[in-house]
Order: structure tokens, then C-alpha cells, then sequence
């Protein structure tokens, strides 16, 4: 396709990141009702869990095989198709009647969301060809996860309290259907030179390996980690795993070009990724409860006494994204992982007493680390790679942050209720200091692997890894 004009490729940038802005709204916006929804549908605490977990399960399982379908059958084709599918399940989901139509509504949003991120992303990689003034626009995008969590715990709160926790899903309707308006104007058609087939044994190993790990992780605490059922579960996706990695060595056309991991700075910003968005969906849905729970705050104080969080996430990653285009990744990610990490670290201690200017300090410093953590991430993903597979690369990179938000709220919730099963005496808070430590744990390993991924070896290895997806590829065209 041509290059668009600075003008335009502006324009594509915001349409992009307006699809961005309802995916982020619909996760903090949920966090924030989860108490109202658990009260309605007699929901338990695995309940809470699902309702997130089924959104973000679907979404990992399905965003490579968005990504590379859009590269087939079109960019803004696939990008519109999902624009609409999410707009109808966010009106499903206001419609749920109980929580397993809820579970069922969300995984229909994540099907629409699923080709909405990757794709956006990859239309991006395509409009803005300069390294510069790509690292520019991802740290914009990398904004709108600041300006959905600093809109979404207000909105939603004011939504939750005025209304009631169904209003929530019609926020994304209006701005989806405007998105697609916009998409079919502005957003010129797109598709990768060369075709790619959908490797159906590989996306169906995807799904039973994210599933049978998530099921087990949230249904141990209240099955026991020993019952069958469990322990099966953990079997299934051990060997799904393993029959995914042997079969996408073997196949023509992966799903996941297992290649790509050969590049240090392309895994360490899919490792990165699972625990940057571990941390934040780990962090959500323990605050959340903690404030309505714990502390007795309405869904709207909630909402507001989060923004010194949401604030830090909106306004840095557009300077982090100019620095990643000035200096590089390492001063970023450093900065990111110590944030992560100290900020979780603040809040081992919680009780009910804790002073909410203690809190304000940890949700800033916690901002401060996820507001530097996406432009770095997201860039290495992309750098040394083909522009052809832009959309394959960025999808693996989304696929990572899903797959994270996934596991953190899993796993968070899975120590708070093994806990409060062994000791029933423990109250929310003292319960869920086990979740804390794995969080900041989190950050220590951004920390770490923000210093390998950005030394000169690890660069090399993403130009060899380039030449080798592409015996072709010249250094100049790298992205």
C-alpha cells in the first residue's frame, strides 16, 4: 500500500487507538463492578475470577490466529469485524441473566477483542516505517492503557453506583461502532505479501493448554490441588504444551514461528510481558476487593482513590516512548521493573488500617513501573522482524500480555483462597500477602531481563533471527 500522509497515518494512529481504549476499559471497568456482580449472581471468590479470566482466556487463545488472519485476509477488514463483534457481546453481557451467561457473553467480546489489539498494532507497524516516529506512536498507544485505567475505575464507578454494573458494557458500543465508521473512511486495506494457512492443530493445542492451566489454577484452592480432576488438568496442559512445541517445529505454516525465540530481545519482551500484565491483573482484582471489601468504599471511591495509579500509567509512556527512540530500552524497563516490584512490595503489609496515603504512595510508584513498561516491551517485540509478520510478531506480544492478565488474576486469587481455606480466620487483606510477593516478584524479573535484552549480544541475535526468517531481509529494512 502507498504510505499514508503525516496527516493520515495521525488519524490511523487514533482510530487504532480507540479500539485499545474499550478493550482497556472493559478490563478496569469489570474490576471495579466485580463486588456488585458477586453480590447479584451469589457469585464465589473463583466466580469473581472467571469473570475476568474467561475474557482474557479467549483473547490469548485466539489473538496469533487473528493476527496472522489479518495479515491474509486483510488488516482493517479483520480490524471492523472485531470493532463489531465486541460491541454485540458488550451488549450480551448487559444482558446476562445469571453468571454463566455472563462467562459465556464475555468470551464472546474477547472473540471481537481478539482481532482488535494485534491487528491495531500491526496496521501501526505498517503506517509508521521510521523506527523514530514508530517508537513515538507506541508510546501513544501505550498511553491509551493510561487513559482507559485512569476513565475506566471513575466511569465504571460512577456507572456502577448511579446505574448498576450493567451499564458498564454499554460504554463500548458507541465508541465501537464510531471506530468503525472512522475504520472504513481512513484505514486503507492491507494484507501480508504472502498468504498464511490457519494451522488448526496448533490453534486447538493453544486453547486446551491456556484453558486446562487456568482451570486448574482457579478451581484447586476449592477442589483441592490433589483431586483428580485438578491434577488431570495440569496433565493436559503439560501435554499440550509439549505436543504444541514439537508440532510447530514440524509444520510449514506455524501458528507461532518458534524462530522468533531464537531473537533475545523478542523473548525477553514475551517473558517481560506475562509478567508485566501478571502484575497489573494480579494487582487489579486484589484491589478492588480490598478497597469495597475491606475497606467499605462505594465502586466510585474505589474507582477515585485508584487514579494516582491511572494517572502515572497515562502520562509516562509517551515520554517512555520517546526514550525508547532516543536511548534505547534498557533505562525504561530498569525503571519498570523497580517500580513494579517496590510498588507490589509496599502492599505485603496490608490490613484494614492502613493509612490510604500509604496506599496513594504504592499505586503511584506501581504507575510509575507499568507507565514505563508497554513502549519498551511492544518495541522489542517488533524490532529485527519482518515487516511482512508484523502482524504474527505483535499478535505474540498481545498474545503475552493476555496470557499474563490471565495467570495473575489465576494465581492471585488461587493464594488468597488456598489461604483463607487453611486458616478461615484470616480477613482479605492478611490473606492475600502471599499474591503480593509473587507480584513484585514480577517486576524483579522485568528488572533482570531488561538488562540481558538490551546488551550488544542480544541485539545480534535479533538481526540473525531476522536473516533467518528471511534469508533476504536487509538490515535496513528492520523494523
Amino acid at each position: 500500500m502507498d504510505l499514508p500522509s503525516r496527516r493520515r497515518r495521525i488519524g490511523i494512529l487514533l482510530i487504532c487507538s480507540m479500539s485499545l481504549l474499550i478493550v482497556g476499559l472493559d478490563v478496569t471497568i469489570v474490576n471495579v463492578a466485580l463486588p456488585s456482580i458477586g453480590r447479584d449472581f451469589h457469585a464465589p471468590l473463583s466466580g469473581l475470577q472467571w469473570t475476568v479470566d474467561s475474557y482474557t482466556l479467549v483473547l490469548a487463545s485466539l489473538l496469533m490466529l487473528s493476527g496472522s488472519t489479518a495479515d491474509r485476509l486483510g488488516r482493517r477488514r479483520t480490524f471492523i469485524i472485531g470493532l463489531l463483534t465486541f460491541a454485540g457481546g458488550s451488549l450480551l453481557c448487559s444482558l446476562a441473566p445469571g453468571l454463566t451467561l455472563l462467562i459465556v457473553f464475555r468470551m464472546v467480546q474477547a472473540v471481537g477483542g481478539s482481532m482488535l489489539n494485534p491487528v491495531a498494532m500491526s496496521i501501526i507497524t505498517n503506517t509508521f516505517t521510521d523506527p523514530r516516529e514508530r517508537a513515538q506512536a507506541i508510546g501513544v498507544w501505550g498511553a491509551v492503557v493510561g487513559v482507559s485505567m485512569a476513565l475506566g475505575p471513575v466511569v465504571g464507578g460512577v456507572l456502577v453506583t448511579s446505574v448498576g454494573w450493567r451499564s458498564i458494557f454499554w460504554i463500548n458500543i458507541p465508541v465501537g461502532l464510531v471506530a468503525v465508521f472512522l475504520a472504513r473512511r481512513y484505514i486503507p486495506e492491507s494484507k501480508a505479501p504472502v498468504a498464511r494457512k490457519v494451522d488448526v492443530p496448533g490453534q486447538v493445542l493453544i486453547i486446551a493448554l491456556l484453558s486446562s492451566l487456568t482451570f486448574g489454577i482457579i478451581e484447586a484452592p476449592s477442589r483441592g490441588w490433589s483431586s483428580g480432576l485438578i491434577v488431570g488438568a495440569f496433565i493436559v496442559a503439560f501435554v499440550s504444551l509439549a505436543a504444541f512445541l514439537i508440532w510447530e517445529r514440524r509444520t510449514t505454516e506455524p501458528l507461532v514461528d518458534l524462530r522468533f525465540f531464537r531473537s533475545v530481545p523478542f523473548s525477553s519482551a514475551t517473558v517481560m510481558a506475562v509478567a508485566a500484565f501478571a502484575s497489573l491483573g494480579g494487582f487489579l482484582f486484589l484491589n478492588t476487593l480490598y478497597l469495597q471489601e475491606v475497606r467499605g468504599l462505594s465502586a466510585l471511591h474505589a474507582g477515585i482513590d485508584t487514579l494516582p495509579l491511572a494517572a502515572m500509567s497515562m502520562l509516562l509512556p509517551p515520554f517512555a516512548g520517546r526514550l525508547v527512540g532516543s536511548r534505547g530500552a534498557r533505562i525504561p524497563l530498569v525503571v519498570a521493573g523497580i517500580g513494579l516490584a517496590v510498588g507490589c512490595l509496599m502492599l505485603v503489609g496490608l490490613s484494614a488500617t492502613t493509612p490510604f496515603s500509604w496506599l496513594f504512595i504504592a499505586y503511584i510508584v506501581f504507575g510509575i513501573g507499568f507507565g514505563f513498561v508497554n513502549a519498551p516491551i511492544t518495541y522489542a517485540a517488533v524490532s529485527g522482524m519482518p515487516r511482512a509478520q508484523a502482524g504474527v510478531a505483535s499478535a505474540i506480544a498481545s498474545t503475552s500480555r493476555q496470557i499474563g492478565q490471565t495467570l495473575g488474576v489465576a494465581v492471585a486469587g488461587a493464594l488468597v483462597a488456598s489461604s483463607l481455606k487453611t486458616s478461615g480466620h484470616l480477613d482479605f487483606s492478611l490473606a492475600s500477602r502471599a499474591a503480593w510477593w509473587v507480584l513484585a516478584g514480577c517486576g524483579v524479573v522485568i528488572l533482570v531481563l531488561g538488562l540481558i535484552a538490551t546488551t550488544s549480544w542480544a541485539r545480534d541475535t535479533a538481526h540473525r533471527t531476522a536473516v533467518a526468517l528471511n534469508p533476504e531481509f536487509l538490515e535496513g529494512q528492520v523494523q
